[in-house]
């Protein structure tokens, strides 16, 4: 499926981020451009979601700027619009059923392509838990709504940060589906140290060259 948004670009120009006087990564120069796909690798603790929050407008930086393209220079505090993300520590509302919690997110996000709540419940293959409260979810249960919510929303950008945490190996090959089928035409930025989660990503950039 492809995305109806036009051609994007997020430019990080010399960006550093830094805690009290530790530096956590400097001096990083790099362009997301959309119909790419891009891994940030490194061990636990190195950055990598510190970086991906600040592309995703959630942090700021310590140093350096982050810009974004779309036809013209977007404004930051718009910038929500074109991003799908889907993290570890992203909570759920976990109070919705989850028709109620799809609903909810479709309220802000446009469906991809011609998607509806129930085509989104289809992919899940969550048919009987549609009207259970997210929060009697497993985890796995759990992260493949989060990874669902990311993938089929219309934006340019997808943020996926361990994409595949909680997951067992018929949820890795799920979630592999979905790269196939749901990531022409966007900005792909994957935070991983695990390869089966970033294999498909032309582009590699490891965040311990910037320390």
């Amino acid at each position: 499926m492809t995305s109806s948004g036009a051609g994007m670009k997020i430019q990080l120009e010399h960006i550093g981020r830094r805690y009290n006087r530790e530096w956590i990564f400097r001096n990083i120069n790099f362009t997301f451009s959309t119909g790419n796909s891009y891994a940030i690798l490194g061990h636990n603790g190195s950055g990598k979601s510190t970086l991906l929050q600040i592309i995703a407008g959630n942090l700021t930086t310590s140093e350096g700027k982050v810009s974004y393209h779309k036809e013209k220079v977007l404004d930051e505090d718009t910038i929500f619009n074109e991003l799908s993300i889907a993290t570890p520590y992203l909570e759920l509302i976990e109070e919705l059923s989850l028709q109620e919690l799809i609903d909810f997110h479709f309220s802000f996000k446009k469906y991809k392509g011609n998607l509806t709540a129930n085509a989104v419940i289809d992919l899940l293959g969550f048919e009987r838990s549609r009207h259970k409260q997210v929060k009697y979810f497993s985890s796995g249960m759990k992260q493949r709504t989060k990874l669902v919510l990311a993938f089929c929303s219309d934006t340019p950008v997808l943020l996926l940060d361990e994409p595949t945490a909680n997951l067992d190996n018929q949820g890795i090959s799920w979630y592999k589906s979905f790269i196939k089928d749901f990531t022409a035409d966007r900005i792909v930025i994957v935070c991983s140290n695990q390869e089966h989660e970033y294999d498909f990503c032309s582009s590699r950039l490891n965040i311990t060259d910037f320390k």
